[in-house]
């Protein structure tokens, strides 16, 4: 069938609108309609080149639909089922999942360069890649059902798509990576679409203190929406408040969420937090970056940790209906992290929208 979809050919080009061409679903895929898509940093990392992808690439991978096609061998899924889309797929089978650590699962090995297959083609015919094998910056996706995951039909699709990463890794970063406890004194740095759930994540986990770092002036002001006690513009500002509030214990936690990573802040983001406290690393740096400025003294005597968290170290099989039942209960805000909706035409527009820092989370609607 016939869709449309936002497609990058080279690195440093804008997304291009172009008609694509989708296979129909062979064993073990979903053909689903899409409602939404987040414009999540991450795809930002293919255009920088920061995130070296297979090209030309589709891409998008925080989305929800409705599936209008299911191909054989595919259990638990059938045609009008709503799905969000898990970016990491979970094959239940590897030895990660097997351990419960599904957001590792060796299905993810290929998410960004590829498996060398395609079913989706440009209209020349060149074969389209997937950003996490999905492609949700398109009207219609030919996805693997190990990606997919079904959620009542009764939950806004437009709210769910945000579950399908931003919203779990940030809020998985303090509840999981974290490990946030009741009386807590939290500083999440980079306020945007997956620091604002780290701040809320690390609310309902009971932390006294949450100290929001961020320059935008805006997104400190949402940051107090979602539960942060106390904001600040720079890491600077936030060593003296922290000594103020903890009396000089400093934080238990950091969460550093910020659009890219640099491994000149990480002694920064060491010296904000306690003895014994621990530093959780979700923001992604390029991947052939490999200097680290830290003070390997402090982190021995002072015994701190620094922890990497992927997809803030959730189940997406698991915790995206989890998310949502609170959404549902009124327990978790989705409504006030979109803070404007484009068309996919908009695309790059929303993207530069980001860039300014205008956009908690920026949402094509379809």
């Amino acid at each position: 069938m016939k869709a449309k979809a936002a497609v990058l050919y080279a690195v440093g080009e804008p997304w291009k609108i172009e008609e694509i061409e989708i296979n129909d679903p062979g064993p073990g895929e979903v053909l689903v309609k899409l409602t939404a898509s987040g414009l999540c940093h991450s795809d930002e990392h293919l255009v920088t080149g920061d995130m070296p992808s297979a090209l030309p690439i589709i891409g998008g991978h925080e989305g929800a639909g409705e599936i209008i096609a299911v191909g054989p061998n595919v259990n638990g899924l059938e045609v009008g089922d709503h799905v969000v889309f898990g970016f990491i797929p979970s094959c239940g089978r590897c030895h990660w999942c097997a351990i419960g650590k599904t957001n590792l699962c060796d299905s993810g090995a290929t998410i960004i360069s590829g498996d060398g297959t395609f079913n989706t083609h440009d209209a020349q015919g060149n074969g389209l890649a997937k950003m996490c094998g999905i492609g949700t910056f398109a009207t219609h996706v030919n996805a693997k059902w190990e990606s997919c995951i079904k959620v009542d039909n009764d939950i806004p699709l437009q709210q769910a798509a945000l579950v399908g990463c931003g919203v779990t890794t940030g809020w998985g970063s303090a509840v999981y990576a974290g490990e946030v406890k009741p009386g807590d004194t939290v500083v999440v740095i980079g306020a945007g679409g997956i620091g604002s759930n780290a701040i809320q994540g690390a609310k309902m986990a009971g932390a006294k203190n949450i100290v929001a770092v961020d320059p935008v002036e805006f997104k400190r002001e949402k940051a107090m929406e979602f539960g942060a006690t106390h904001t600040v513009s720079s890491m600077a500002e936030a060593f003296p408040l922290l000594q103020q509030i903890t009396r000089g214990v400093m934080a238990d936690k950091a969460i550093y969420t910020v659009g890219v990573a640099e491994g000149q802040d990480m002694a920064t983001v060491m010296s904000l937090i306690s003895k014994g406290g621990r530093m959780v690393i979700t923001a992604v740096a390029p991947m052939a970056r490999m200097d680290v400025n830290l003070n390997l003294f402090e982190l021995t005597i002072f015994q701190k940790e620094v922890r990497g968290a992927l997809f803030g170290g959730g189940s997406p099989r698991a915790d995206i209906p989890k998310l949502l039942s609170m959404y549902q209960a009124g327990q978790l805000k989705l409504d006030e992290l979109i803070t404007k909706t484009y068309t996919l035409e908009q695309v790059n527009e929303g993207y530069q929208d980001m860039r300014d820092g205008k956009n908690i989370r920026g949402v094509i609607v379809y």
